[in-house]
């Protein structure tokens, strides 16, 4: 019986490139991936539209009467569902730029 070694070399190192081309028609199920990451997106805006109008409803009422805990933690509520729309909304271009700048790297 031959044992004799296998050598294994990576395509880099045998002059070949590896490449990926992310594609979102390549797949079955894709499209529904894509409307699931739709309506997500959508559903996640809608939780923080509600937030902020919570917050902002919490934040009114607290100063009208006087409540400065209460009025602070309505502006916290209504500022931190603003940050939260702006990562939502930002996210898809955020992955893009940096799918973007990944393949530009050598």
């Amino acid at each position: 019986m031959d044992l004799s070694l296998v050598s294994v070399v990576s395509p880099a190192a045998a002059g070949q490139t590896v490449t990926a081309h992310p594609s979102l028609t390549s797949l079955p199920g894709s499209n529904v991936l894509q409307q699931l990451v739709n309506g997500a997106e959508a559903w996640a805006l809608a939780i923080t539209l509600l937030g902020a109008f919570v917050g902002a409803g919490l934040w009114a009422v607290a100063s009208h009467s006087h409540n400065h805990h209460y009025a602070a933690r309505g502006r916290m509520a209504a500022l931190i569902s603003g940050a939260a729309a702006l990562v939502v909304g930002a996210a898809p271009g955020l992955v893009n730029f940096f799918e973007r700048l990944g393949t530009t790297a050598r």
